[in-house]
């Protein structure tokens, strides 16, 4: 039956934890390439796309509305992912970019029109799959756009917005193994990014149909995709955007492929703290008039249909008729009179 194990052999962890880091190094450029970079707060980002001092401000406090705090502080701290692409990740020159960090700055500056106050900086925080909701949670950042998906159990810790992308989960392997649905994964080992959806439902798969497969865990994207093309894991299962986008910037992108039907539909929103009517007003009001007004269906088409930085490929995913619908209807997604 199947579940989370625990890897026994320390020599071979050790080993590819040094093969992890080495190739992810040159992969995937990382804010600590020339920002101090800690676990929990790595330098921030200004919104010039210089390096920011760490705000200098009194410790948040936790009770603090959002509005307020941005207010007082005059500063507003997004986080954002280093590697998921096209959502959120790091340019060549290690600044935040993709289409998710859009949305989120289109926010921000509706905040700051809505305060009256244009001198409110934005300053990017990187975050993990593991952190986000910590983060968030304590002060650190004040809202966060890129893949995190929208869950009634993450509902129970922070709020989100109406959905902006919709993603599918599935399953990346070599094209080489011939491998064709989750079943063909029988007495092979699967890994999973730490903190993300994948873990609970790939967990409840493997329970409902009693396969004999091992799952393990990456720490972050990067590293779960170096175990599947170091041959350690037969597959890796995620969002199929970021597989996708992934594959596109591997030297031999003919060598994988995404297999099996989607295993379950992943809506992003916009997450922020609990209980903040206004910011979340602000929030909503502003995905609305970019869905309504087509600004979201181009920055969709910018990053999703065209070239994107850092290789100039594009990745050629159509929008999904699940987020057709919300785009057209973006009203429909929510209950405004609880905005």
């Amino acid at each position: 039956m199947g579940g989370t194990a625990v890897i026994p052999q320390l020599k071979q962890i050790l080993a590819l934890t040094a093969l992890i880091a080495a190739v992810t190094q040159q992969a995937y450029p990382r804010a600590g390439d020339n920002l101090p970079n800690t676990l929990l707060a790595q330098a921030p980002v200004s919104e010039n796309n210089g390096t920011a001092a760490a705000p200098q401000n009194a410790p948040p406090d936790h009770s603090e509305e959002t509005i307020k705090k941005i207010s007082r502080t005059r500063t507003i701290n997004i986080g954002y992912r280093e590697a998921s692409r096209p959502l959120s990740y790091l340019d060549i020159s290690s600044r935040p970019i993709g289409y998710g960090k859009e949305i989120c700055d289109y926010i921000a500056n509706a905040v700051k029109q809505e305060l009256k106050m244009p001198e409110i900086k934005i300053v990017y925080f990187s975050i993990t799959s593991s952190n986000r909701i910590p983060m968030l949670q304590n002060g650190t950042i004040d809202m966060e756009c890129s893949s995190t998906s929208i869950t009634q159990e993450r509902k129970k810790l922070v709020d989100f917005s109406i959905p902006y992308f919709v993603a599918n989960l599935r399953l990346m392997t070599r094209k080489d193994y011939h491998f064709k649905t989750l079943n063909d994964l029988s007495n092979k080992t699967i890994i999973v990014t730490a903190g993300t959806t994948a873990e609970k439902i790939i967990d409840d798969a493997l329970d409902t149909h009693k396969h004999n497969i091992t799952v393990i865990k990456g720490r972050e994207h990067a590293d779960s995709f170096m175990m599947v093309k170091s041959g350690y894991a037969a597959a890796y299962a995620i969002d199929d955007v970021l597989l996708a986008a992934a594959i596109s910037s591997f030297r031999d992108p003919n060598a994988y492929e995404l297999i099996g039907p989607s295993l379950n539909a992943e809506f992003y929103g916009v997450m922020f703290r609990k209980d903040e009517p206004q910011f979340k007003k602000i929030v909503n009001e502003t995905l609305i008039r970019l869905m309504k007004s087509g600004e979201a269906e181009k920055l969709y088409s910018r990053w999703f249909m065209k070239p994107i930085p850092p290789f100039d490929r594009a990745l050629n995913i159509p929008m999904s008729d699940q987020l057709i619908e919300i785009f057209a209807h973006p009203e429909a997604q929510t209950d405004l009179q609880n905005l």
